[in-house]
């Protein structure tokens, strides 16, 4: 795949995340802007702006331009005018806040997202970071045997493990869903892992001990340091991360200073298991951003 033109950008480690520069997000983009923005997205998994001014029409507007909008099933936490929009918000007032354990966004749905882009006015001095992890990287490090035995696997995922814990009512029924274990980005071809520590409950056909201890393994595996990046926020910054192939946490460091914007995600579809892709995809990795 090759950029259809040049960025300028840097990127944050090898495993993936990559700033991008000298690109308004809220100015009219031609195709090629757009197109260029999604061949470093997917090269780079998730990439970052800086200094963007965005209304929530704008907002809006620049997420449709790869997608369809989803619609977050916590109405509550939605903009009133504006449901495409999350808020994102934490201040004094916050015990916990959204996206504190690893996790891809709202996986327990059938077609989970394929990407969020989450635009922050603002943030504390210190602290607020998100870390973003790989899950091609982690799928690569594991050794063969384990490759080859997940890949034969499933996982549920399901909204009521994670809501239903905080009394959090959401506007339609708790999304609930079986996905491959190691599942393949439509997009590239590479295998990746997808099981999430947010959503997903068990592997079916395994014991519950069995289950259990896989799952935890895997949590492990994911969460080592090697497979990340981490984001400093600044006021009015932009990340969009392809949520099909990462996982991402917010650390909530800044007790009690004010975070706080707002979050359109794409539309995905459902995730393909590797055996089956297998047979109908030749691999074609995405080349590095030009």
């Amino acid at each position: 795949m090759k950029s259809p033109i040049q960025l300028d950008f840097r990127a944050l480690t090898p495993a993936l995340g990559a700033e991008v520069f000298g690109v308004d997000l809220a100015a009219p983009l031609s195709q090629a802007q757009v197109d260029a923005i999604r061949h470093a997205l997917v090269a780079h998994q998730v990439i970052f702006f800086r200094d963007q001014r965005l209304s929530h029409a704008q907002h809006i507007a620049l997420g449709r331009r790869f997608g369809s909008l989803h619609v977050h099933p916590l109405a509550p936490a939605n903009h009133p005018q504006h449901p495409e929009l999350l808020r994102i918000h934490a201040d004094e007032s916050s015990a916990r806040v959204a996206g504190e354990s690893w996790h891809t966004d709202v996986s327990c749905e059938e077609e989970p997202p394929m990407g969020s882009m989450l635009y922050l006015t603002e943030v504390p001095e210190a602290g607020g970071d998100t870390m973003f992890a790989s899950m091609y990287a982690a799928y690569d490090a594991l050794s063969k045997p384990m490759q080859q035995f997940l890949e034969g696997l499933t996982a549920v995922h399901d909204g009521a493990k994670v809501w239903s814990r905080y009394g959090m009512t959401p506007s339609r029924p708790f999304a609930r869903s079986e996905h491959p274990v190691v599942a393949v980005h439509p997009e590239t071809g590479r295998k990746l892992l997808f099981v999430n520590r947010v959503f997903t409950t068990h592997v079916p056909g395994l014991s519950d001990r069995e289950s259990e201890a896989l799952l935890e393994m895997l949590y492990r595996h994911i969460e080592n340091p090697r497979f990340m990046c981490r984001f400093r926020w600044q006021p009015n910054s932009v990340a969009f991360w392809d949520n099909r192939c990462t996982q991402h946490q917010a650390i909530f460091d800044y007790f009690p200073a004010r975070r706080s914007g707002y979050r359109v995600t794409i539309n995905g579809t459902r995730p393909l298991a590797a055996a089956r892709a297998e047979s109908a995809w030749k691999r074609e990795p995405a080349e590095a951003a030009a």
